[in-house]
């Protein structure tokens, strides 16, 4: 696992001080690779979180996680929330090893498009790798309305409109049912709504946006 993996897993795990985790939040919008990294580790580290009961950890525990992500001073673990997710504690101690990314082989997608609310908080990110290959991860949680389901679209061109990429049971990642389209373009945008259940009635965006981004393409590709 490279140190940008580590550095996003710790990120969305929280272990990391006010002062730099807002750094780092504010990076997702200027660095493609770091919230790409984020995504990721978001995505292997949710399982274990939903799954688990929230049990306070013994203080054995929280000494080895320090041990083990090196950050064995006073003050960082006074910053460590106590009553953590067991699965989220089991996730950190792991941090530096491979278990949990033994299974990942990144491809180098298209283009990549980090999308904000109205905020500007970014809150997904979207890998279109073309030949109707795309997907979703989400750097952070989001609260969907009560009969309501988030549908991603993109913009491949203003006389084709905008053109689903597919319906979202929740805020993880998701691979995108996307119909076979140009290939993906620099600028190109895309964004989240919240469509009534079941999709868009008319094929088009008609919900509040969540969140929309302009596309970035990758180097080499």
């Amino acid at each position: 696992m490279s140190d940008l993996d580590t550095r996003a897993e710790e990120f969305v795990l929280g272990l990391l001080d006010p002062r730099t985790e807002a750094e780092l939040t504010d990076a997702l919008t200027r660095d493609l690779a770091w919230a790409r990294a984020v995504g990721h580790a978001r995505d292997r580290l949710l399982p274990l979180d939903d799954t688990a009961p929230d049990l306070p950890g013994a203080s054995r525990l929280w000494d080895g996680v320090a041990a083990r992500l090196g950050e064995t001073d006073q003050a960082t673990r006074r910053a460590w929330p106590r009553w953590l997710p067991l699965g989220a504690a089991v996730a950190a101690s792991l941090a530096i090893g491979t278990f949990i990314g033994a299974s990942w082989l990144p491809t180098d997608p298209v283009v990549l498009a980090v999308l904000v609310d109205a905020a500007g908080i970014p809150t997904a990110v979207v890998e279109d790798f073309g030949q109707a290959d795309a997907r979703i991860r989400f750097v952070r949680d989001v609260q969907v309305p009560h009969g309501r389901q988030m549908q991603v679209w993109t913009l491949p061109s203003a006389e084709m409109g905008p053109v689903s990429l597919g319906l979202l049971a929740g805020a993880q990642g998701t691979d995108l049912a996307a119909p076979n389209l140009p290939v993906p373009a620099q600028s190109q945008l895309y964004e989240i709504t919240f469509e009534p259940v079941g999709g868009s009635p008319t094929g088009r965006p008609t919900g509040e946006i969540l969140a929309k981004g302009l596309a970035a393409r990758q180097n080499g590709v």
